[in-house]
């Protein structure tokens, strides 16, 4: 079975993150990849992030990819 082809897509609205504390216990409903994990995820820099619509929907975002994909909003 072939997978669809990925494309690129700009995200439309605002998102909502916050930092995670080092030495903070997450609990089970934050996500965490597979691949965040086996890079020591949860550490230092990383962002914990939520669904506007849905506070209860939070995933761990790297440090490495917060630093190259988000910015503040002034």
């Amino acid at each position: 079975m072939s997978e669809g082809e990925f494309k690129q897509y700009r995200r439309k609205q605002i998102a909502e993150l916050r930092p995670y504390l080092p030495g903070e216990k997450l609990s089970d409903r934050i996500s965490i990849s597979a691949t965040d994990r086996d890079a020591g995820s949860p550490k230092e820099g990383d962002m914990i992030a939520r669904n506007p619509a849905d506070h209860e929907d939070q995933w761990l975002v790297s440090k490495e990819y917060f630093e190259a994909n988000f910015e503040p909003v002034e």
